[in-house]
């Protein structure tokens, strides 16, 4: 059933002003409170950033498979491509992570979060396209 006065077009989970974490709870009239924790909402990108990279590296490297006819190149780009990811996450999970309780919930860090957050996503994004596109490139190069 839909509340009255809700929005659509609103999360379900909104950060407060108070640096807070609000969620509704199923069958409560007010929500949950959690405090703001930048090292699990860092965590949290990781992962996802990780299912989105996984999905495209199979995408892309399938496709140039396909195109690429007998060469290794592509292989080679996807030995390449997890070796890659992998460091990559650790670095972000580890900066995040050695964050003391009291840091993790403070707002003066939202911007670096923000960041951090952007070059996880371009680098989940960007990185199956950019060595895939290499690798073919080196392949016709050398045919």
């Amino acid at each position: 059933m839909k509340q009255a006065g809700a929005h659509p077009a609103l999360p379900a989970s909104r950060l407060t002003r108070a640096g807070t974490q609000s969620t509704p709870r199923a069958g409560a009239g007010r929500p949950e409170v959690r405090p703001l924790d930048w090292r699990q909402r860092m965590s949290d990108n990781i992962a996802y950033a990780l299912l989105v990279y996984t999905g495209l590296q199979i995408f892309v490297t399938m496709g140039a498979l396909e195109a690429g006819g007998t060469s290794l190149l592509p292989y080679l780009a996807l030995v390449v491509l997890v070796a890659a990811i992998i460091p990559a996450c650790r670095l972000f999970e580890k900066r995040w992570n050695l964050l003391s309780d009291e840091a993790a919930s403070s707002q003066d860090l939202a911007p670096r979060f923000r960041r951090d957050q952007g070059l996880l996503w371009m680098l989940a994004v960007g990185l199956p396209f950019a060595i895939t596109g290499l690798f073919l490139l080196l392949s016709i190069i050398i045919a």
